[in-house]
């Protein structure tokens, strides 16, 4: 990290989180960030339910929620991006304070509660932004006000998905009273049955992943991934926040919301581990949750991840972070003797079961 990264942290460090998130997606769009463009390694390339990427480290929803920096995120180093949650109708989100920093954790706590643009303007967003230098993913969400939420995620993947690369249904969002409820099997499989309906009638059918919570029990994992097979989704995003709050030791630990950072590590690998057990390796996986350097993520890999995303490093490490673990990954295929990244992917998966 440089002397200007570090400088520029602590100061918005000084600042309450969200007012600091978004003047950090104000420095992007201004340019005033220094990016090294993207990070493209022989070993790190790699294809994703048939999404090419230039290296396997994304960045996660959430931070770019309104698809606001698309173009210097793009130079950022990652080799893919997600944004959003959209959801079809612009909505404020939960009270303020709704994001809580847990220095002495490396972590954080939010209830952000789906707030953005709304699908429309989002939608304009990510159609202008043509070519993409790196593949864009969207992240659907359901109003929270909505008399079918269901049927919100079909709505916002038929609006937008002719501008992005893939999409994630995101039933796994804390911060939405109720959407956890349609993890459940049988309205997961009318919700992923919509989903996947609208998908085909794209003139571009794009990858559809669902995203899961670590707070599942081995039998509604299961049943989850029964599902999800059964669906034809392309993959599975392990894991979103987490409503632990297990050895933490920051004053905002109380906090409700979802917890992100370091202390999810270990929790949201080993889901991720049992998901590719379930799945024999046969359903592409994307990793997230606590990674906090290139051994984080080449664990992530290892226990059975084709890609990993991150988001909440970011907070205290900065954005040289992504150059420093796509590198520092690709040490490490080279250190044990891998040829490229997918040939890593569960390789140590029973570390993890």
């Amino acid at each position: 990290m440089s002397a200007t990264e570090r400088l520029g942290l602590a100061l918005l460090h000084r600042l309450d989180p969200e007012t600091a998130h978004g003047l950090s997606l104000l420095a992007l769009r201004f340019g005033l960030v220094p990016l090294p463009g993207c990070v493209s390694l022989p070993r790190l390339g790699t294809h994703v339910a048939g999404l090419a990427l230039p290296n396997p480290v994304g960045l996660a929803a959430g931070y770019d929620k309104n698809a606001a920096a698309l173009a210097a995120l793009s130079r950022a180093g990652f080799g893919f991006l997600e944004v959003g949650a959209a959801t079809p109708l612009a909505q404020p989100g939960n009270d303020r304070p709704r994001i809580f920093r847990l220095t002495e954790d490396r972590a954080a706590i939010n209830r952000f509660g789906f707030n953005n643009d709304g699908m429309e303007a989002i939608g304009r967003r990510l159609a202008a932004f043509h070519p993409r230098p790196v593949p864009i993913g969207l992240n659907l969400g359901a109003n929270k006000t909505s008399a079918n939420r269901a049927a919100d995620f079909a709505t916002v993947l038929v609006q937008c998905g002719p501008h992005v690369d893939f999409a994630t249904i995101n039933v796994s969002s804390p911060n939405t009273e109720g959407l956890r409820n349609l993890q459940g099997r049988t309205l997961l499989a009318a919700l992923l049955q919509q989903a996947m309906e609208a998908r085909l009638t794209l003139a571009r059918p794009i990858p559809v992943f669902l995203k899961i919570a670590p707070d599942l029990s081995p039998g509604e994992l299961e049943d989850i991934v029964d599902v999800a097979v059964s669906a034809g989704v392309s993959g599975i995003i392990a894991t979103n926040t987490t409503l632990s709050r297990e050895g933490l030791k920051s004053a905002n630990r109380d906090q409700r919301g979802g917890l992100s950072g370091k202390p999810l590590f270990e929790k949201s690998t080993r889901v991720l581990a049992r998901v590719s057990k379930l799945t024999n390796g046969t359903l592409p996986l994307i990793g997230v949750g606590g990674i906090n350097s290139a051994e984080d993520a080449y664990q992530k890999i290892r226990a059975g991840a084709s890609a990993v995303q991150l988001y909440t490093a970011m907070v205290y490490q900065g954005l040289s972070l992504i150059p420093r673990i796509a590198t520092g990954l690709d040490a490490l295929l080279a250190r044990d003797g891998f040829a490229s990244v997918s040939l890593a992917v569960g390789t140590g998966r029973s570390d993890w079961l």
